[in-house]
């Protein structure tokens, strides 16, 4: 039996003062004064010069870096040594964690009164001090749009978004904006080989059956999350998606397969694309 999982670390107790949504208010206060309250605005950003001046042929502005994060500590969960199954305490957990740091990050946004986030990353670590837990983060720039115009989703949040701004800027000239930053995901234990099918295929080139419909099925369950998430909103199509393989902490056979993309609806008609070329300097 192997014995692995996540749980959040409960209710404790924290000297930083926090919003409701968990925010601390030194972030809050930080983001006013960006935003211009008792002096002149500023913004930061991780944006390259070149997204910065692509944000500005849009007539969008950058308001500021936002953030959220989110520390899960690691509790138990039993799988059998030869099945294949998907953890679904594990995968609770993982959806959770990152949909806790999520809105920390929109709610970050909403305090900058953004209209969306643009060059979303997710990232997953973890900290010598903080054995068997996991920090999730969510981190991009808050854009503000021109007046009169909508971004926001249907649910009347900022929209969020892993692409570049140059992507967005393509999907922009083409009538699209970008929804949400949509995702599935799963945690899989993946069944050990048997004695006999070891040496059954020792020597030889050969299907492993087993293994392959393990990895099948839960990339499967990953991507069929993520499509059921744009659906869930109307968004006309997912683009950008990846499928992302990562372990963590949990021994080998136990992978986490997250499909990610960002979900775009029509809002306008085309301007036009036209392709340029580039000659790149080096070999």
């Amino acid at each position: 039996m192997s014995f692995f999982g996540i749980g959040n670390r409960g209710n404790q107790q924290s000297a930083v003062g926090m919003t409701q949504g968990g925010v601390p208010l030194d972030a809050i206060a930080r983001l006013r004064r960006m935003r211009g309250e008792g002096g002149k605005p500023l913004f930061t950003s991780d944006l390259s010069v070149s997204e910065f001046v692509l944000l500005k042929e849009l007539n969008m502005e950058p308001v500021g870096l936002v953030l959220g994060s989110s520390i899960y500590h690691v509790g138990l969960q039993y799988a059998n040594y030869f099945n294949n199954e998907e953890l679904g305490v594990l995968t609770q957990a993982m959806y959770h964690a990152r949909e806790l740091a999520m809105a920390r990050m929109e709610e970050e946004a909403a305090a900058l009164s953004a209209d969306g986030i643009v060059g979303v990353k997710l990232e997953v670590g973890g900290y010598a001090w903080a054995e068997n837990a996991l920090e999730f983060t969510a981190i991009g720039t808050a854009v503000k749009a021109p007046a009169g115009s909508d971004y926001r989703t249907v649910h009347g949040k900022p929209f969020t978004s892993d692409l570049s701004v140059q992507d967005f800027y393509r999907l922009h000239e083409v009538g699209y904006i970008p929804a949400e930053l949509v995702m599935g995901t799963c945690v899989y234990h993946i069944a050990h080989a048997g004695f006999m099918q070891t040496m059954r295929t020792i020597g030889s080139n050969i299907e492993l059956p087993n293994y392959t419909a393990a990895i099948y099925d839960a990339r499967e369950l990953a991507m069929s999350r993520m499509q059921a998430e744009a659906e869930a909103h109307g968004a006309e199509g997912v683009v950008g998606m990846q499928i992302v393989e990562k372990n963590h902490i949990w021994q080998p056979h136990i992978i986490e397969f997250m499909a990610i993309g960002t979900s775009i609806v029509k809002r306008a008609e085309s301007k036009g694309v036209k392709p340029q070329f580039q000659v790149g300097l080096n070999d």
